[in-house]
């Protein structure tokens, strides 16, 4: 485990250049910029650096108005209408101003409060939220066509790695990537304790606040039961009979349609993720048959501790984020009875990924080569692999080593 003892060698801020160049792209356009993610991923330190790139590009500070909606400062803005009268009071007339309202969803009726400020010329609004719940049903119809959402995770392995001055071990940054989390707020924690308290708080916050007391589940432990099956389960097929079931046999009876509802509020608090299946060769998607992964593999130790520590699955989970990083559709493809790990989907056309920790022996490398050599099409076929080895073709099929592939641009 590579350990740095000493605060001054990592950098406190991660620069986030993507998300952050997102940002600037968006400035002044006529949409409301809605930046998702989980809780602590670093959408409130996104706002800073972007307001700190306003002001180096000539923006007052008078004309930055921050509402942080989890901040005590602000506990009397519950409504749409008083936090529409505080920003409203603090707008420069013949100015553009740029509102940032962190935590929205904290606020009754919130669209409302979103919508009058939206109407107003010069406002350029931004939100946060840790609930998908934020773009889905009133909000979303009301606003329909007129914002975009950026979408923040944790630390990418190349954003944790660049805030190492001392980066030449990529093996062992890669290990504390995993078990000591990709959440920004862990870099500046160095005991094994500490980081274990700041992901229990990360942890009880999503589940008691965002989804125990929304959803008003009457029983936690029985939603704790579930994360834990999933938490355990990365990168393997699961539906909610198969939990309902697993549960039941085990002394825990629980009903399809309460898993269903638990796993909808955990992907809506993003932190787990499911994936669906898709139909290589009849281009179609699949209604059954999914896979989820967690949002941090650093939350899985948390919960988990060293069991289930199934390395190939957790390089699964690694590149899946990273995918959706990049900007992908992700699923888990299918081809004939064949497997292929995933499918990403973008403007550019599709692109196949199968990943493995190891294939230095030839059965493995023979097997994992089936899949993506089943694929008739033309489409790039990729296999990742923690093996250093030359970067490899197997008829058209390159073979890659993944922490290089991770930290490329």
């Amino acid at each position: 485990m590579l350990v740095y003892n000493n605060r001054k060698e990592v950098q406190a801020m991660v620069e986030r250049k993507e998300t952050l160049d997102d940002l600037i792209s968006f400035k002044d356009k006529n949409l409301i910029k809605v930046v998702t993610g989980i809780r602590r991923c670093g959408k409130s330190t996104m706002f800073e650096l972007f307001q700190d790139y306003l002001k180096e590009h000539g923006i007052a500070e008078e004309q930055i108005i921050t509402v942080n909606l989890e901040d005590g400062d602000y506990r009397e803005m519950r409504t749409s209408m008083r936090l529409y009268e505080y920003v409203d009071g603090k707008l420069i007339k013949d100015k553009m101003n740029y509102v940032f309202l962190d935590e929205v969803q904290q606020v009754n009726n919130f669209q409302e409060g979103v919508d009058w400020l939206y109407a107003k010329k010069n406002v350029d609004l931004y939100i946060t939220g840790s609930n998908a719940f934020l773009l889905s049903g009133e909000l979303a119809t009301l606003l329909s066509g007129r914002y975009v959402e950026i979408k923040m995770q944790p630390l990418s392995f190349k954003e944790y790695v660049a805030a190492y001055p001392d980066n030449t071990n990529m093996s062992a940054l890669y290990m504390n990537y995993l078990q000591n989390s990709s959440f920004p707020g862990t870099l500046e924690l160095t005991r094994k304790k500490d980081i274990r308290t700041y992901l229990e708080g990360i942890y009880n916050t999503i589940l008691l606040k965002d989804i125990v007391t929304r959803k008003k589940i009457s029983d936690p432990s029985m939603l704790q039961s579930v994360v834990e099956f999933v938490f355990g389960n990365i990168g393997n097929m699961c539906s909610s009979t198969k939990i309902a079931n697993s549960m039941t046999s085990s002394g825990r009876k629980i009903s399809v349609p309460t898993v269903e509802s638990y796993l909808s509020a955990l992907a809506d608090s993003f932190i787990v993720y499911k994936v669906g299946r898709y139909d290589i060769k009849g281009k179609q998607y699949l209604a059954t048959g999914s896979k989820y992964y967690v949002a941090d593999i650093g939350l899985r130790y948390f919960l988990l501790g060293t069991r289930h520590t199934d390395m190939g699955h957790i390089l699964e989970n690694i590149v899946y984020l990273e995918l959706l990083r990049r900007g992908n559709e992700v699923y888990v493809g299918k081809v004939g009875d064949a497997e292929v790990d995933f499918i990403a989907i973008n403007a550019d056309g599709e692109t196949y990924y199968q990943v493995s920790q190891t294939v230095m022996e030839e059965q493995t490398l023979k097997r994992e080569l089936s899949s993506l050599d089943a694929i008739k099409d033309h489409n790039p076929k990729y296999l990742l692999t923690m093996d250093y080895t030359p970067v490899a073709s197997y008829n058209g099929i390159k073979q890659i080593n993944v922490l290089e592939w991770l930290i490329k641009e």
